[in-house]
């Protein structure tokens, strides 16, 4: 395996490793796990240079904070945390809550949970479920108290939609920008959207899903994926050519985010110790040109197709219905 490559993250001073480690999996957001494996893949993960590590209290509502609190105990001074407020639920109506009351109580809950005194990025979740206004006005002035409080280090907003993302950063004071399946070889619209005004305000860029939740692998994308179905099939059809070629769709999916240094670090769930394995051999590979110049040309059709996140308002321009 290469060594392990580091970029900054924004302006904040922090140099992350490209593969980021996204623990929704330790609370058992995708199936049950063996807790004793997914603290063995945190160490394997640590052990091998990869420092950032992205949770939220929504995860297995509260059980993966519990469970990378527990993992993380003596190894906390190795790695930059990061959790998130404002989601924890799946119902629109009840699962969120964006007011800086519930925000500032749940940066403390996250704290207990993690067993640490202070969170380096703290960001809100899916800010696509709330109101720009609170989010701008309320949400995020709650958060830079809490940095001076010394309780995080830097702010951040996380969404699927780009275009909530680029309004609320143009009018807002942000550290840090996650955004989920918007780069990868499915959709690089990330590229176009928000990546040139993060570059010009210096905000830290987080990459996640870089397998488009799962649709770039042999095992293809779970029943509740958002994507139209008719990406989904390019998934599988592209998964199987791969094959063909002796290559793992995941293999080449990951190498291909790994080389866009528009992003600090590309998210990857991982519970087991041979995902991280399975993560740390794209590090410093470039992906085959011929293989993915035919794979990309298999996806045009399909490409930067988005679906409808959220809140109406926030859709962005020219999303389609789930599952459609």
């Amino acid at each position: 395996m290469a060594d392990m490559i580091y970029r900054e993250l924004g302006r904040t001073g922090l140099n992350v490793s490209i593969v980021g480690f996204g623990a929704s999996p330790l609370g058992a957001e995708f199936g049950r796990i063996d807790p004793a494996e997914g603290t063995r893949a945190v160490h394997c993960a640590i052990d091998h240079g990869i420092n950032y590590f992205d949770v939220a209290p929504y995860y297995g509502r509260t059980l993966a904070e519990t469970r990378l609190g527990e993992a993380l105990a003596g190894y906390r001074h190795k790695v930059i945390l990061a959790t998130k407020v404002a989601r924890y639920d799946l119902d629109l109506e009840t699962g969120f809550d964006y007011s800086a009351k519930r925000v500032t109580a749940s940066v403390d809950e996250s704290l207990e949970r993690l067993q640490t005194d202070y969170i380096d990025v703290i960001q809100i979740h899916d800010i696509e479920f709330g109101q720009k206004e609170q989010i701008v006005n309320e949400t995020l002035p709650a958060l830079h108290k809490l940095k001076e409080s010394g309780k995080v280090r830097f702010v951040g907003i996380t969404n699927y939609g780009l275009r909530m993302l680029k309004e609320v950063v143009e009018e807002a004071e942000v550290e840090t920008i996650l955004s989920y399946c918007r780069y990868n070889l499915m959709d690089t619209s990330l590229d176009e959207v928000l990546t040139p005004v993060a570059k010009a305000k210096g905000i830290g860029l987080i990459n996640a899903s870089p397998l488009h939740m799962r649709v770039l692998t042999d095992k293809g994308a779970p029943d509740w994926h958002p994507a139209p179905r008719r990406v989904l099939e390019v998934g599988q059809k592209v998964a199987r050519y791969c094959r063909s070629q002796g290559v793992d769709i995941a293999d080449l999916a990951m190498q291909f985010a790994l080389q866009y240094e528009g992003v600090a670090t590309s998210l990857v769930g991982m519970s087991k110790v041979r995902h991280v394995e399975m993560n740390l051999k794209s590090v410093g590979v470039a992906p085959d040109p011929e293989l993915l110049a035919n794979v990309l040309a298999m996806i045009e059709p399909v490409a930067n197709v988005v679906w409808q996140e959220g809140r109406p308002e926030n859709y962005d321009p020219g999303a389609v219905e789930k599952n459609s």
